[in-house]
């Protein structure tokens, strides 16, 4: 009841500073609270209201406080192609607020139940729009929480899965997860410790062989062919696919967006995907368990927070991260892969990765610059201006439509390769069959990501590919399973841009990283482009001048060795880390160097503090015979 208070009380200020801004009260237009009927059709008639009239002032839409249930039967369908995620253009929306400029969305508290397979909230094509004070759940999560009852090493693992969890034996006899629409075999989980919500100690992803069980009761299943001495009697498994639909906030094509006090506790896809859009501020979002006694376990499918082909800044303040199946945060551009250098000034390009194409790269004026696939070294000098950028779409290539159609500002509609024309004449080298990469540097933020906790998670903590500013600090990475900060880069596999030049990450706390192995987990802070070729590398990736990257006065707890890895860097600073050791976990990992530098130069590595009053000694420097 207080909260309840609290969240009207905070309307009630907000409305006032509001000043001339007119408002709209949901209920008044039959958007009430606590009632399980369709809002998204009354939500969709609102919002067409709201832009006929507003005439492009401010407005704010304005919840009562208290639950309100959305049907993908009634929602609005949009035709979204949206990065990182599975490529299906028609999504049903539950709230689709598109084409504003000074929308205010504030639900006061309002929490949004959303049912079957829905895209809850999208914000496309809007300027100076906001959303606060809202939660984001569905009815029944499409991942199947269970706790393991028995496991006997040869008689297999008897489970029961959590209440809302509506389970059945198929014809075939395998486990199934179903709901509104939609039905689940998992082949996969991740393994919870019951009392930490910790994942458990050197499990990583397990298998889940569910294909062949016996049903004992309502709620409890025997899979004679799932084995793993490492899962106790107690354990909690989130037992899931690789599924991911739809995020749970979709920011594309926006400028000046702020998101508020908003709970992400479940989305089959990532907690918010933003993409080509410019200026984002997130202050108090978090995708989250509702509170220490939520029986839950897991929230999000994939990463809490990813931001693809955006510029401007991105401030991410004051946030939970928790039980997602991904990362915190991932920001990054795209990589075009060229297919065909058509003559000096035109290459034909395309996207590469089956979750990331259908939506626009870049328009004419971007700058960009080429890398070579096998090492990851910019070919020319000058960066070149896209004069013009066609798109030849997957439907037109499929159809046999060999027309292009010049490119449109805007959403796109399924394009995955282009047509690209340049001012300047092309590097010679760069042709199809080298293997180049193309990366949009217009379409690259700065970083803020400060103030918040990111705990109990599977894979990593955050992720930073863009050449522009980025800062880390004070944030508490607390059990994230994996590596804790990533500088990447990938032109070989997953296609995300690229080189970071200018990064500063202090004063963190890093609690127990590293208890399970993923994807470019060498070390708590791993510095990991994918370079195929290192040895032939002659150039290097991440950095550029001295001390490009700062590491300085942050807080290592761990129970292992590796505190940085970092490979194919000019300019590194470490400096003024302090280090503690535990024994909370048995040492893990194959890597034994506190510092493990792969092709690195300008390193400047000093006054590392052991609690044990030793300086840090255990530094692995790898040359190169080509390195300078």
């Amino acid at each position: 009841m207080k909260k309840r208070l609290s969240a009207i009380l905070v309307c009630v200020m907000l409305a006032s500073m509001a000043g001339a801004a007119r408002v709209y009260d949901a209920a008044s237009y039959g958007i009430v609270p606590s009632t399980e009927k369709d809002m998204g059709p009354l939500m969709e008639q609102l919002l067409g209201k709201v832009k006929a009239e507003a005439a492009g002032r401010a407005v704010t839409i304005r919840l009562a406080p208290g639950t309100y249930h959305f049907y993908p039967e009634g929602a609005v369908h949009k035709e979204y192609y949206i990065s990182n995620h599975d490529q299906h253009a028609d999504r049903a929306v539950g709230i689709a607020i598109e084409g504003f400029s000074g929308l205010t969305l504030d639900g006061c508290g309002a929490d949004l139940i959303f049912h079957g397979r829905m895209l809850p909230v999208s914000v496309v094509g809007t300027t100076k729009c906001t959303l606060r004070n809202l939660s984001i759940d569905f009815a029944t999560p499409h991942i199947a929480q269970a706790e393991v009852v028995a496991n006997d090493p040869e008689q297999g693992i008897t489970f029961r899965v959590a209440p809302w969890v509506n389970a059945r034996v198929t014809a075939e006899g395998a486990f199934e997860h179903c709901g509104e629409g939609w039905a689940m075999r998992p082949g996969w989980g991740i393994a919870f410790e019951p009392d930490t919500r910790h994942i458990v100690y050197n499990t990583s992803d397990i298998g889940t062989p569910v294909h062949q069980v016996e049903q004992i009761d309502e709620d409890t299943f025997h899979s004679p062919v799932w084995r793993d001495r490492r899962l106790r009697p107690g354990t909690i498994v989130a037992m899931r696919t690789y599924e991911r639909p739809s995020p749970g906030i979709f920011v594309s094509h926006a400028k000046d967006t702020r998101l508020e006090n908003i709970k992400v506790h479940y989305a089959e896809g990532m907690g918010l995907l933003a993409q080509m859009s410019e200026d984002i501020t997130l202050d108090g979002f978090s995708v989250c368990l509702r509170g220490d006694d939520d029986p839950r376990y897991f929230t999000t499918q994939a990463d809490a927070t990813h931001f693809s082909g955006c510029k401007g800044k991105i401030r991410s303040v004051n946030g939970l991260y928790e039980g997602m199946m991904d990362d915190a945060i991932n920001v990054h551009g795209t990589y075009l892969k060229v297919t065909e250098r058509i003559d000096d000034h035109t290459l034909r390009a395309r996207y590469m990765h089956g979750q990331a194409w259908g939506f626009d790269w870049g328009y004419t004026g971007d700058k960009v610059q080429f890398v070579r696939s096998r090492t990851m070294e910019l070919v020319g000098g000058a960066e070149p201006f896209v004069t013009e950028v066609a798109e030849i779409s997957e439907v037109s290539e499929n159809s046999g439509n060999s027309n292009r159609e010049h490119w449109q500002h805007g959403v796109s509609h399924g394009a995955r390769e282009f047509i690209i024309r340049f001012s300047d004449p092309l590097p010679e080298a760069v042709v199809a069959a080298e293997g180049f990469g193309i990366e949009n540097l217009t379409w690259t933020p700065e970083v803020y990501f400060a103030h918040n906790t990111i705990r109990n998670n599977r894979a990593r903590g955050t992720l930073f590919s863009t050449p522009r500013r980025t800062v880390v600090e004070d944030n508490l990475f607390d059990h994230t399973s994996g590596t804790a900060i990533l500088l990447c880069g990938d032109c070989n596999g997953w296609y995300e841009t690229g080189a970071c030049r200018d990064v500063v990450i202090r004063r963190n706390r890093f609690v127990n990283a590293l208890t399970n192995m993923f994807q470019f987990t060498n070390a708590v802070i791993s510095i990991y482009p994918e370079i195929p070729d290192l040895e032939g590398q002659k150039a290097y990736f991440h950095g550029g001048k001295k001390n490009a990257i700062r590491i300085v006065d942050n807080e290592f707890h761990t129970f292992d060795h590796p505190l940085l890895y970092a490979k194919s860097v000019d300019g590194l600073l470490w400096r003024g880390n302090s280090i503690k050791h535990n024994s909370d976990y048995p040492p893990l990992h194959w890597n034994k160097s506190s510092v493990l530098l792969e092709r690195v130069t300008n390193v400047n590595i000093q006054n590392a503090l052991w609690d044990r009053g030793n300086e840090l000694k255990q530094v692995k420097l790898m040359l190169f015979p080509n390195q300078k």
